[in-house]
């Protein structure tokens, strides 16, 4: 059994491909639960995610596209959020979903994993940026609104790398999803960026386990090409870790499923 949990289609304005083209990849593949999480609607930043207007479209393709596939493979419907105090939407967070992924890719409305503005690390101290991340991290479970927490450290991207040790600097954040009962996803997406390694480390995901957070998988993908990315790896290393469960969501409740069955 394979899981995938976090993709996107070219609705977003920065990935390639149509829900079939997704769909039949993951099925090529042997993926038995994929689930499809759209950049989440806002009044920020438009040009990289669907618009208001595309939400009834864009569950109605789903969730058609679940009906036509159920005897193949096992679709799910969900939205990646950012969190953004002040601009995120009911429409969005009372969506019905089977989950919400809540991610931060904005610190005080810098796109810092976005190419385009890589040049303000070299303007800020590396520390702080890497604070003031997880701190938006911790902000953003506290908030109780996700069901699972987003490339966890998607900060190191373009490894840009703290002095202080990044153990500390995440210990108070994974307390509070510990709290709050969050589910920590494997996200592949970050061994074909610069960082080359999963988000989060296995460093970060050792941590996780300790504190007994929940897991599940997702490749991210923005194009068919990366549906499925990585997966060998991220299962290993939670294998490895000594993981033996992982969940996924429908209706926004939380289902097990045993890890021994995940290859």
């Amino acid at each position: 059994m394979r899981i995938d949990l976090h993709n996107h289609t070219s609705r977003c304005n920065h990935a390639t491909g149509t829900v079939d083209d997704y769909i039949k990849k993951a099925i090529e593949l042997g993926i038995d639960i994929y689930g499809f999480s759209e950049h989440a609607p806002m009044d920020f930043d438009p040009k990289y995610r669907i618009r208001f207007d595309e939400m009834i479209e864009y569950e109605s393709d789903i969730l058609e596209a679940k009906e036509r596939y159920k005897n193949d493979i096992k679709i799910l419907l969900g939205y990646e959020v950012d969190y953004l105090p002040n601009y995120m939407d009911d429409r969005v967070l009372n969506a019905k979903v089977d989950y919400l992924i809540g991610s931060v890719h904005f610190l005080n409305k810098w796109g810092f994993d976005n190419p385009e503005f890589i040049r303000e690390y070299k303007t800020r101290d590396i520390d702080k940026i890497w604070q003031d991340y997880f701190d938006t991290i911790e902000d953003m479970v506290k908030s109780k609104k996700f069901d699972i927490v987003g490339h966890l450290d998607l900060i190191k991207v373009f490894k840009f790398m703290p002095k202080k040790d990044i153990k500390l600097i995440a210990k108070n954040t994974l307390k509070a999803i510990k709290k709050s009962n969050m589910v920590l996803e494997i996200n592949s997406a970050g061994l074909r960026k610069p960082i080359a390694e999963t988000y989060p480390s296995k460093d970060l995901l050792q941590e996780a386990y300790e504190l007994d957070i929940p897991i599940t998988f997702s490749s991210d993908a923005h194009s068919v090409e990366q549906v499925g990315f990585g997966h060998n790896e991220a299962i290993k290393m939670a294998k490895d870790i000594g993981y033996t469960k992982t969940y996924i969501f429908e209706n926004r409740e939380r289902n097990i499923i045993n890890l021994t069955n995940l290859s």
